[in-house]
């Protein structure tokens, strides 16, 4: 959802660099490609570490960056490890 409305969580610096951000559906690969690496760690429940491992091989291709982005050389890998660096982990 930060991708989307990043002003909303404090992200103010990357929403002129988001044209598209991640959908619904992106959230629920998220979901599942965290509990599947958990499960291959050994766990049956998720950490925060397992959605960071996974999240810029789920999200970078779900992530549109804008022409200023582009423009920037900002690539929309950089723009998710933007977001996960900046959340604070609950």
């Amino acid at each position: 959802h930060a991708s989307r409305t990043p002003k909303e969580y404090g992200l103010k610096n990357l929403e002129p660099l988001i044209s598209i951000g991640a959908s619904p559906r992106a959230s629920i690969a998220l979901i599942k490609s965290a509990k599947a690496h958990a499960f291959l760690q050994g766990r049956g429940y998720v950490t925060p570490e397992d959605v960071k491992a996974i999240g810029k091989d789920v999200l970078r291709h779900r992530v549109s960056p804008s022409f200023e982005a582009e423009a920037e050389n900002v690539t929309s890998e950089e723009i998710v490890d933007k977001i996960f660096s900046e959340i604070e982990v609950p």
